[in-house]
């Protein structure tokens, strides 16, 4: 009840990612529906319909990872001084943003059931009612519990997830001395492990690489395998190339505007930089899929269009969060800063140089991972 009254009396923009939350959770309860339907209406081929599910835990993977941000920089569920008080300490207020984002995933889930059931045919009265009865196996009935399973699967993982991660978060942010992140040689080895394991894969395989049907993906396990490697594998290394950039801006004698650029890159490396190595890893599959499916004879289905939408979406609204979020906790330093006279052009101008060094490193990385990763898949 405490989260429906937050939720009432929330930010506009906060409430907007609450409702991001809901429809990237409706679109995965889509694809997990559609993929019972396959099974459904194809009992004997087992293999194909644990594939279609599994190429689901991609975007919810994705799902998952926003829903968690949105929670992290939640205002109303933020500790502050006096709180616990009144009960509403570290522990109860994770619990408050874990039911928040159980009712956003939930609110998706039953949004998508509502579509799956309208294109069906079984709910009628609105537009395009019954446009994809074939698809969606209309004739044959779904079972109950497979369906609330599935829909359960989101709002479920979402909350657990968003639970253990702001449980214990510290009351006020330190501006103690950064020291740089640990996981540069985690990403890397993980990164290799998962580019070997492509490659490996690839040349095993004696069919097509990549076969991906026309209204779904089925592609080898292992080159999946490979891509979840190679995008943790990242994610690791992000927070390290993020502190590393800020010690680029620095190097060779800096000005003001250098040195305060690299400062703040320092600073927010933890925060940004694993959503901006989900984002590299994300980036670098795109391109490789685009690089093997351009001229080739598949099209991409509408099954595998949105799901490829989810995870872009996702992996970019996470990002964006994670920036607003380091926006507003420097809000304070940034106030300070005016307040001794330093002009808005070196503020703004310390921001393009932080977009144009991150942009200098993480974009020949995404072209190298991709360009690696299609390389055995082309021939």
């Amino acid at each position: 009840m405490l989260a429906l009254r937050l939720a009432r009396g929330t930010h506009p923009l906060v409430l907007l990612r609450r409702l991001l939350v809901a429809a990237a959770s409706g679109g995965v309860g889509f694809l997990l529906l559609c993929a019972l339907a396959y099974a459904l209406t194809h009992p004997g081929d087992r293999t194909a319909a644990l594939l279609r599910l599994s190429w689901c835990a991609i975007p919810l993977a994705a799902t998952v990872h926003f829903a968690v941000a949105v929670a992290h920089t939640d205002p109303s569920t933020r500790p502050r001084t006096g709180l616990s008080a009144v009960g509403l300490g570290p522990g109860r207020l994770a619990a408050l943003a874990a039911a928040s984002t159980a009712l956003s995933g939930a609110l998706g889930s039953v949004l998508a059931l509502l579509f799956f059931l309208h294109l069906r045919g079984d709910l009628t009265g609105l537009p395009f009612d019954g446009a994809a009865r074939e698809l969606l196996a209309a004739e044959a009935p779904l079972p109950l519990a497979a369906t609330l399973t599935l829909l359960a699967l989101v709002p479920l993982t979402a909350t657990v997830a968003a639970a253990l991660a702001l449980r214990g978060r510290d009351a006020a942010r330190d501006r103690a001395p950064v020291r740089p992140p640990g996981g540069l040689p985690w990403g890397c080895a993980l990164t290799t492990a998962g580019l070997a394991v492509g490659t490996f894969t690839a040349r095993a395989e004696k069919a097509a690489p990549l076969p991906l049907p026309k209204e779904f993906g089925a592609h080898p396990a292992g080159v999946l395998a490979g891509w979840a490697l190679t995008a943790v594998g990242l994610a690791f290394a992000g927070p390290a190339l993020t502190f590393f950039c800020g010690r680029l801006l620095q190097i060779l004698r800096p000005g003001a505007v250098r040195l305060l650029a690299g400062r703040i890159l320092m600073e927010e490396s933890h925060r940004i930089g694993r959503p901006l190595g989900v984002v590299c890893a994300v980036a670098s599959a795109v391109i490789t899929a685009w690089a093997l499916y351009d001229t080739g004879p598949r099209p991409f289905g509408p099954l595998t269009g949105l799901g490829a939408a989810l995870v872009v979406a996702c992996t970019t609204a996470t990002l964006l969060t994670a920036v607003a979020q380091a926006r507003h906790d420097r809000a304070t330093a940034t106030e300070e800063l005016r307040r001794l006279g330093t002009p808005v052009g070196t503020l703004r101008l310390a921001a393009l140089l932080r977009a144009a060094v991150l942009l200098l490193v993480f974009a020949p990385l995404t072209w190298a991972v991709a360009t690696l990763a299609a390389l055995p898949l082309s021939r």
